[in-house]
């Protein structure tokens, strides 16, 4: 268990950071935008009051603590499947999600929205969306646990 910790606090704490040196030290949140390498990566403030994409965003107080609840339920959830899961990459896995899901829910009890910040663009194709380190971390999370946990095929 102590990967799902170690990874845990590693990705809140990358991300909590990130968040606290673009939002905060570079003054993002007034700035609103500070191109990087444009297109490619640029820093675009979006206060995220919803689920990925702005889904359920209608900002109310009740949104906000159900999808808190949601997060943490679920990183809960989580946290119970890895103390059965063998494998050491479903457990880092699991962890990496669990630190993206909590990164996020500070985010919403300190601002009451989900700092989003990363903005990447390519080929002529202009991504209207941004996002934060938590994000990734629960998207890579989610793809590691699809790909490291479960049985493992019998060969005969």
């Amino acid at each position: 268990m102590r990967r799902v910790y170690i990874a845990a606090a590693a990705v809140f704490l990358l991300d909590q950071a990130t968040k606290l040196w673009i939002v905060q030290g570079l003054r993002l949140h007034e700035r609103m935008a500070i191109d990087v390498l444009p297109p490619y990566l640029n820093l675009r403030m979006a206060w995220n009051y919803g689920v990925n994409f702005g889904l359920l965003s209608d900002s109310s107080p009740l949104t906000r603590w159900a999808l808190i609840a949601v997060a943490l339920v679920l990183s809960g959830w989580v946290l119970w499947w890895m103390h059965r899961e063998p494998r050491p990459l479903g457990r880092i896995s699991g962890g990496i999600l669990i630190g993206g899901a909590i990164g996020n829910v500070v985010d919403r009890l300190t601002y009451g929205a989900v700092a989003d910040f990363l903005n990447m663009s390519c080929c002529g194709l202009e991504n209207p969306f941004s996002f934060n380190v938590a994000d990734i971390a629960i998207f890579a999370g989610a793809a590691g646990l699809i790909l490291f946990t479960g049985e493992r095929k019998k060969t005969p």
